[in-house]
């Protein structure tokens, strides 16, 4: 698992109990699974189609910094299907666990469109002459 972005809680990201609000940790995996997507698929129009159960394991208080993970699971033919972990940077422990978000390929006319890739692709070997 490559862990990409890592997040500072902030009292603005904390439910009534204090602790990290679920939506907000919610918003920011789908967020970074679609930048992850679009680098792989090399389409800036991709969407999320499903996201598999959510399982929370932990939680997080102000101050901690977590660290989002993803990995991918296969390609499909106008999909990538992603794996996403969230744990918390200092202690390694997971937060959370989703074993399937789906996202797709879009063409100009909005619909679902082939995106031809089977596997990773780094940006530093598509730099490559």
């Amino acid at each position: 698992m490559n862990f990409h972005t890592r997040k500072w809680i902030k009292p603005e990201d904390l439910n009534p109990n204090g602790t990290l609000f679920g939506g907000r940790l919610l918003e920011w995996i789908d967020e970074e699974a679609a930048l992850y997507a679009i680098i792989q698929l090399e389409n800036q129009k991709v969407v999320t189609k499903f996201m598999s159960e959510i399982n929370f394991t932990a939680s997080a208080q102000p101050g901690d910094i977590i660290e989002i993970g993803l990995e991918v699971n296969k390609f499909g033919r106008t999909s990538i299907d992603l794996k996403c972990e969230v744990r918390n940077k200092m202690t390694r422990e997971t937060i959370i666990t989703i074993e399937n978000i789906v996202l797709v390929n879009l063409g100009e006319d909005g619909s679902p469109k082939p995106h031809g890739k089977t596997k990773i692709e780094y940006v530093k070997d598509r730099l490559k002459v």
